[in-house]
């Protein structure tokens, strides 16, 4: 999420000084490209490991301040929310033994983590999205106390004029209005770094581009957000919508939004994404300037540049140009940020051993891929990959349309392993992580694929939280073990070892597929939709979806015996009967208080709201459903003693 120092840009004159200074670090890049002064001849990797913390029941921890703090390791740093890290592994030079060390690096710092979480009663889980992710937990309450990042959210939000709107159709459909970017905080990620050279990085960020399609499409890892089963790599649209500044009238005038995947290939220069970014996107967060970076390039020193960092770091391409120092050497490099984390340390280092690979091969093969692919083909592979996974079609140099699969098979293997060995990457790890990629594409079991095909597997067995919650836990218990995700048997509902970690919150099992009225709509409706759909109550909104009342059986029953006594006559509205302003509840109420709400008021189900939208619905026949499932768990407890 980039600097913590940086904060809200503030007045108007320290909104000039920071764009002053953003002005001035592009001109002293220009000088220092000029001049020389980046460094060339060299080409080195480096990653960002982003981490989900859980707890015992998989929910996402929001302990990841405390967890930093007894770390104490500047690997380690912050996320947005406080229920993520994210570690950052050392640059090292493209060869030998770079993706073993690459593997190795990454599992102890996994382990430190983990021991480290273990004392909080948590753990580190890497996913793209965690199953088991709530809306409720994506509050400002659990955004970590870093003023950046409530300086970006207020900025956002302001800038965006409102709410977030994001609605994400897959297999399911997900709608949400959210009121701040702790959505975003909903994706983690293995971003990739790639050092190279100015002169070679117009060629080889548009390779980059190119080649994220089928890197994704073998590498996904998010189809579920908040229970919900939609894209193959759902981070791709959600990040979209969860960092969106646009109001309504950048919308209509086709502002593209923060996070992008770009619009055309780069010409010729770094530069050009750079000066574009600053043209197209205000500023939201501001430094202090600590430096004359032109003076400093006279002087033959290489400058940070702090404030084209800063602001770099608030456009969120998928693939990033990025600059940076190290030991007193400037430096550029590209940043993947399309792979998700996990499903396991061996996956993500294959998925970087197939990105590194192409790049190098094809960058021999096509010096100049603008010439045999057109950009929008890139970017509809792209989309398609995110939604599909191995099963999207992708159009491929020459406009020659493959089956994701069988390009991958067929071409983009043998290339990668031809750029690995150009490169003098060791043939036995070559051998070991491409041939993950291969055995991952030729049964077609992605991390999405087994997430997807586990749920199918569970059927309507337990809640749709419980499913989340069993899929979780077998991936979780999968991961430790280390075996690549091609290896992995299907998660089973037993995985979810206590299920009264499902039950703790009405949200967690309420009925949210409704069947409701409108108060003008005819009694006679609501009575057949009870006998039809074989319920007790129907709840009443109005127009927006606001709870106003409630329809029991009781009370078509009173109104049918009047009727018999000749006390009602004609066509009955739905207002003339309901009961209005029923006792209600929200998701996050524990189950035990819902309980003792419903015997306190002597009611037989209690609607559920957050704010005054209906959401769900929890009805006596739920808790009978709840305590029958949990004493299934303990007879089977009891036969296992």
């Amino acid at each position: 999420m980039g600097d913590p120092k940086a904060s809200g840009i503030g007045g108007e004159q320290r909104h000039r000084a920071f764009l002053r200074a953003l002005l001035d670090d592009v001109n002293a890049l220009e000088l220092m490209l000029e001049k020389g002064m980046i460094e060339t001849g060299i080409r080195r990797l480096g990653a960002e490991q982003e981490i989900f913390l859980v707890d015992r029941a998989g929910q996402a921890a929001p302990v990841g301040p405390q967890i930093l703090e007894g770390l104490d390791d500047p690997a380690f740093t912050t996320e947005l929310a406080k229920f993520n890290l994210e570690a950052n592994l050392p640059p090292w030079e493209f060869g030998g033994d770079v993706l073993s060390r690459l593997e190795n690096h990454l599992n102890e710092l996994l382990k430190v983590a983990s021991e480290k979480a273990a004392e909080f009663g948590a753990d580190v889980f890497i996913t793209g999205i965690l199953p088991t992710l709530r809306l409720s937990d994506l509050t400002l309450d659990n955004m970590t106390p870093v003023p950046r990042y409530r300086a970006l959210n207020d900025a956002i939000v302001k800038m965006r004029g409102g709410d977030f709107e994001v609605r994400i159709k897959g297999i399911d459909e997900f709608y949400a209005v959210h009121d701040n970017v702790m959505l975003e905080s909903c994706n983690t990620s293995f971003q990739l770094h790639f050092q190279v050279a100015p002169d070679e990085f117009a060629a080889l960020y548009n390779l980059a581009q190119a080649v994220t399609a089928p890197v994704l499409a073998a590498a996904v890892n998010s189809p579920i957000l908040a229970e919900h089963r939609l894209w193959h790599e759902t981070r791709v649209a959600l990040f979209q919508h969860s960092i969106d500044s646009r109001g309504t009238t950048q919308l209509a005038r086709g502002q593209r939004p923060r996070v992008h995947f770009g619009e055309r290939w780069v010409e010729s220069s770094i530069l050009e994404v750079f000066r574009e970014d600053i043209a197209r996107y205000r500023v939201v967060l501001a430094a202090e300037p600590e430096e004359d970076p032109i003076a400093k390039v006279m002087r033959g020193e290489a400058p940070k540049l702090q404030a084209l960092c800063h602001h770099n770091g608030t456009v969120y391409r998928w693939n990033r140009p990025c600059y940076g120092v190290h030991d007193g050497v400037a430096h550029i490099r590209i940043e993947n940020r399309v792979l998700p984390a996990g499903p396991t340390v061996i996956d993500e280092v294959a998925n970087a051993a197939f990105y590194f690979g192409l790049l190098s091969a094809l960058a021999k093969q096509y010096p100049d891929v603008t010439k045999v692919m057109a950009f929008d083909d890139a970017k509809a592979n792209f989309v398609a990959a995110a939604r599909h996974g191995l099963r999207a079609q992708l159009t491929w140099f020459g406009g020659k349309a493959h089956a994701a699969a069988d390009l991958i098979l067929e071409q983009l293997l043998p290339a990668a392993r031809q750029g690995l060995s150009s490169q003098g990457v060791r043939t036995e790890d070559i051998d070991r992580y491409l041939g993950v990629i291969e055995e991952r594409v030729r049964c077609g079991q992605t991390a999405s694929q087994w997430a997807l095909d586990s749920l199918g597997a569970m059927g309507i067995r337990g809640t749709r939280h419980q499913r989340c919650r069993a899929l979780t836990a077998g991936a979780l218990a999968r991961q430790k073990e280390g075996r690549p995700v091609h290896e992995w048997s299907l998660a089973q509902i037993s995985d979810a070892a206590d299920w009264r970690h499902s039950y703790r919150t009405v949200g967690q099992f309420m009925t949210s597929d409704l069947f409701t009225v409108q108060p003008d709509d005819l009694v006679d409706l609501a009575a057949n939709l009870m006998d039809w759909e074989h319920i007790r109550h129907v709840p009443v909104e109005d127009g927006e979806g606001n709870l106003i009342g409630l329809v029991s059986h009781r009370s078509l029953v009173r109104l049918l015996a009047r009727g018999a006594a000749g006390q009602r006559q004609g066509s009955v509205a739905v207002r003339d009967i309901m009961k209005p302003n029923p006792v209600t509840v929200s998701p996050e109420t524990p189950t035990l208080d819902a309980i003792e709400t419903m015997r306190r008021h002597a009611v037989g189900c209690l609607p559920v709201v957050q704010g005054a939208k209906l959401v769900g619905i929890l009805t006596e026949r739920d808790l009978i459903d709840v305590a029958a499932s949990l004493l299934d768990e303990q007879l089977r407890e009891y036969r296992g003693a």
